[in-house]
């Protein structure tokens, strides 16, 4: 059984049976799939600087663009603690440069939200609480959020965390995965959205 599993418990059944698939992940077998992201937008033009900093931790990244290709990997593994991680490798290709937003996941299980750690060292942390909509799609919100600094992590302020949704489909007629995912800030709004459709590959 996965974290997504253990989190959602019953609710899990009510995801698509296509997303059911998708988040099972068995050791061993990674989920690996091949799309394009319609349309991705970064913040201001001042955030630049920032955004150019954080890719170099496969992280955030400057660029926005239409009809972008990109690949998606998980990967469920054991730590040595005995406790399950799910590895992401998400990679986009822009027409001039490859981009990377990788992030770790395991779950807490007393506060019932997964523990996503972002970028690769890990810069950023935040809580996701995970939910399942009446139509069966997977819909991920952020909670609180720390900035990480080698092994210290600081909490981040209401005000300057980054506000996270996601939200996760299965499109039966065109047979894609959808996703769609917008990150703001209270005060500086966007800082990252993007929308787009994929399918399983083979690895």
């Amino acid at each position: 059984m996965t974290i997504y599993q253990t989190l959602l418990g019953d609710d899990f059944r009510r995801l698509h049976p296509k997303l059911q698939k998708r988040y099972r992940l068995p050791k061993g077998e990674p989920f690996y799939a091949a799309g394009t992201m319609l349309n991705i937008q970064t913040g201001a033009r001042w955030l630049k600087p920032f955004m150019k900093l954080a890719a170099r931790w496969q992280f955030l990244f400057p660029e926005s663009g239409r009809n972008v290709p990109f690949t998606i990997k998980n990967t469920c593994r054991s730590l040595p603690s005995g406790e399950e991680e799910v590895y992401w490798e998400r990679t986009f290709y822009f027409e001039k440069v490859t981009r990377h937003f990788n992030a770790f996941m395991s779950i807490d299980v007393k506060n019932r939200v997964v523990k996503d750690y972002l970028g690769e060292p890990s810069l950023f942390y935040s809580d996701l609480h995970f939910a399942v909509t009446p139509e069966g799609r997977l819909v991920i919100r952020s909670g609180s959020q720390r900035l990480v600094i080698g092994k210290l992590e600081i909490p981040i302020p209401n005000v300057l965390r980054g506000i996270v949704e996601v939200e996760e489909g299965y499109d039966e007629a065109r047979e894609v995965f959808t996703i769609r995912v917008h990150i703001r800030n209270r005060i500086v709004g966007r800082l990252m959205t993007y929308e787009g459709e994929f399918k399983e590959q083979s690895a």
